[in-house]
């Protein structure tokens, strides 16, 4: 976590350094009350699927065989065809629907997929429930919300998350969603942080960031709103987010 000034770091028990802006803990809680929590939703509270569980996924769909070898040949493919530039993660896709999905079927398109494929595959990417959250995601929003501290997410998505909170049981617990396919920004823009500020009703000193990517979730920081950045989820297991409940609470 960091902001503006100076920002010693302090290690943790996980290994991994917590970053304090301003003198330190204390006084930055001296002089500001935390009033809310933003929470990043891809590689911070969900785990997504691995490239291959996702084509072995759209296999399935597809009603195709998806053994190891045949789920191996197309990944393979549809990385070659994404290329180094990474063109299913181009700026600007999250916050377009229509372009986010003719930037797929293009890549598909190049890999040499068939248009049922093609389908399948970006029917996968559209499914809330590919993605798990990690084991201390809902405990961990439910004890903020307990302590009284609004949650919103801000996520850089093209489609509709909410039903994967109220699939966990957190319908209620979520004040404010700021999605760039609905806010027509995404991070690191400012316009997706003033939405999630202004919908919750707080200043940007009183909101702390969650997020585990450096360019679109810590540059919270450049809009006056505290930074902590976790190491990106790969486990189900990879409980980590007692550190966000020390920081706030």
């Amino acid at each position: 976590m960091c902001a503006h000034g100076a920002c010693p770091a302090a290690h943790d028990r996980y290994g991994m350094r917590s970053i304090i802006g301003w003198a330190s803990r204390a006084q930055y809680v001296e002089h500001v009350t935390i009033r809310a929590v933003l929470f990043d939703w891809r590689g911070t509270l969900v785990v997504s699927p691995t490239p291959e569980e996702w084509v072995a996924d759209g296999l399935r769909r597809a009603g195709r065989p998806h053994d190891a070898a045949i789920v191996s040949e197309i990944a393979t493919r549809i990385r070659e065809s994404n290329g180094d530039e990474d063109r299913m993660d181009a700026p600007g896709l999250d916050a377009d629907v229509a372009l986010h999905r003719a930037a797929f079927m293009e890549v598909f398109s190049d890999a040499g997929l068939d248009e049922e494929l093609a389908e399948a595959l970006y029917g996968s990417e559209l499914d809330y429930a590919s993605n798990r959250f990690a084991n201390d995601a809902v405990l961990t929003i439910r004890a903020l919300v307990r302590a009284g501290i609004l949650i919103g997410v801000v996520s850089d998505i093209h489609f509709d998350i909410r039903p994967a909170f109220a699939s966990v049981g957190l319908a209620d617990a979520i004040s404010s969603y700021s999605l760039s396919f609905e806010v027509g920004a995404q991070k690191p823009h400012p316009d997706i942080y003033d939405h999630a500020l202004t919908s919750l009703g707080v200043a940007p000193q009183e909101a702390i960031m969650v997020g585990d990517r450096a360019r679109p979730d810590g540059t919270a920081v450049e809009h006056g709103i505290v930074s902590l950045l976790l190491p990106p989820l790969r486990s189900t297991d990879d409980e980590r987010l007692e550190l966000v409940l020390k920081l706030a609470l």
